[in-house]
């Protein structure tokens, strides 16, 4: 079983279920998909939101080997994604010698205001923990009384590890930064990180395309009867 945790923002509702039927459509093995939605994280979650946070699960995301019981594998995304290949492939990069594995970008935004007016904040190891493979049992160190307690830098930047050897690499295909990333021909995630085809500023940004017809296909009611 894959086991998947998304941030969810209802401001961005509409990207959260478009997301997670990318994923479901093409997975060739079982997934669960759990929504980081701050109502239900009663006790888990306190810290006061933060005027540089653009979301709603800028910190809830490093809560996923709590709520993992600290135990086994999980994949977490932003919400802000579109998912065109088989999720399997990237649950199979899994390797016990990591604590955390992700996509190392060097990401220098160049503006500094994003969708809906969020401040965009530069900072080393920028967008690497919008999609990390936890392996949980080595991520204790996120427990929510460090989770509501550290810096933003803190958490993003991966300091709770005693030694960044213990970030494991994941291919870039996996976390394809819409208006950064050099075009590749067939990417396996890519991320509306600036803003989505859902807002209507980015309505012609590039995969806008891909993330309609993949809603479409979310909302599309067979009219047919199965024998």
């Amino acid at each position: 079983m894959i086991r998947i945790f998304i941030g969810y923002d209802s401001r961005e509702t509409a990207a959260w279920h478009v997301l997670s039927h990318s994923i479901i459509s093409r997975s060739s093995q079982p997934v669960t998909i759990a929504p980081l939605s701050l109502q239900q994280l009663n006790g888990l979650m306190w810290r006061e939101r933060n005027a540089l946070q653009s979301t709603d699960f800028s910190f809830s995301r490093f809560l996923t080997p709590a709520l993992s019981g600290f135990e086994g594998w999980s994949l977490f995304m932003d919400c802000d994604m579109l998912v065109l290949d088989d999720i399997a492939r990237l649950w199979a990069l899994r390797d016990d010698r990591y604590a955390v594995m992700c996509v190392k970008h060097d990401h220098r935004p160049a503006e500094t205001v994003k969708f809906l007016g969020a401040p965009q904040t530069p900072y080393g190891k920028k967008n690497w923990s919008s999609v990390m493979l936890f392996n949980n049992a080595r991520c204790r160190a996120l427990s929510p009384a460090y989770v509501n307690s550290a810096s933003g830098l803190e958490l993003h930047q991966f300091k709770w590890l005693d030694d960044e050897a213990l970030i494991g690499e994941l291919p870039s295909t996996w976390n394809h930064l819409v208006g950064y990333s050099a075009p590749v021909p067939a990417p396996s995630n890519v991320h509306f990180t600036i803003g989505g085809p859902y807002f209507d500023e980015y309505a012609d940004c590039d995969y806008a395309a891909e993330w309609r017809r993949e809603r479409d296909a979310m909302l599309h009611v067979s009219q047919r009867t199965t024998p």
